[in-house]
């Protein structure tokens, strides 16, 4: 090799290093984001605010503002705008892939479903309280279609 080819490919390697290392930093940020979010879903809290009408009222407000789009207003998946590719769960079923305690589905509508978050998560968005008054409503839409 000589002394000008190695000129022009040495700049050539420089780029492709840097792009490795571009790609290589955002898959592990991703890995570090989906573990974290796993580690806080092992984390399975208790509902701390009971299922009274008031509470599955403020719970269906949220849900129609937020959450029936892509669930349906009847919570069976078949909302009218579901985000492309993507199949809303049905929340009046007997079957919780994620989990079926009041935690468990609270740590899903938080923290969302890793890793392609086909569920995004709502932390930041709706405050931890209404997320709870979705759960008691979820809770009470089910026990309604059964």
């Amino acid at each position: 090799m000589t002394l000008s080819s190695l000129a022009r490919t040495v700049p050539a390697l420089v780029v492709l290093a840097a792009a490795f290392a571009v790609f290589t930093a955002a898959d592990s940020s991703r890995a570090v984001a989906v573990e974290a979010a796993q580690e806080a879903a092992a984390e399975v809290p208790e509902n701390p605010i009971e299922a009274t009408e008031e509470s599955v009222r403020a719970g269906l407000r949220v849900y129609g503002r937020f959450c029936r789009s892509c669930h349906g207003v009847r919570g069976d998946g078949r909302g009218q705008n579901p985000s492309p590719g993507t199949r809303p769960a049905n929340l009046i079923d007997d079957e919780w892939v994620h989990g079926d305690s009041d935690g468990a589905i609270y740590n899903v509508i938080r923290q969302g479903v890793p890793p392609n978050y086909d569920m995004d998560a709502w932390e930041g968005r709706i405050t931890d309280e209404e997320i709870w008054h979705v759960v008691n409503f979820l809770r009470e839409l089910a026990a309604r279609s059964q």
